[in-house]
């Protein structure tokens, strides 16, 4: 049986199509953040960009998103450091040494095993134009 690409190859050794397959589209790395200022730890939000597509799991403008939302990072440019990704993300685990989770779907083979392992922002994210004041969005954890 041959390797999988994701345990044969580092991140930067991926392609553009195997890098965007590791994406599980669960929108976490699209939730706004805040870092506190006294201990630069980052705090989440349940504030989704305007962007993001709740529904579809993914970013409706992905290859424009950094023209219309300067602020929005591109892993693969900005590539490391990952530690401000959710603890979930494959590319975070991967980075760290880690195995994709069961339910990814590159290892369940099922696009809605994101949704169905409760992984998924969808259930609980607010998008950003209904959102007065990011700071009083903080989460205390992801669920």
């Amino acid at each position: 049986m041959s390797q999988l690409f994701w345990e044969a190859k580092s991140l930067q050794e991926m392609t553009e199509e195997e890098w965007e397959s590791l994406c599980d589209r669960c929108g976490r790395c699209c939730l706004h953040k805040i870092s506190d200022i006294d201990t630069g730890e980052i705090l989440y939000t349940n504030v989704v960009c305007d962007l993001f597509d709740l529904d579809q799991g993914r970013c409706t403008r992905y290859r424009i998103r950094q023209r219309l939302v300067p602020d929005c990072m591109d892993l693969k440019e900005d590539f490391p450091p990952l530690d401000w990704l959710p603890a979930t993300c494959s590319y975070r685990l991967l980075s760290e040494g880690k195995p994709l989770p069961e339910w990814h779907p590159l290892i369940s083979k099922n696009p809605s095993s994101v949704m169905e392992a409760g992984v998924s922002i969808s259930s609980f994210a607010v998008p950003e134009r209904q959102v007065d004041e990011i700071s009083d969005h903080v989460v205390e954890e992801l669920r």
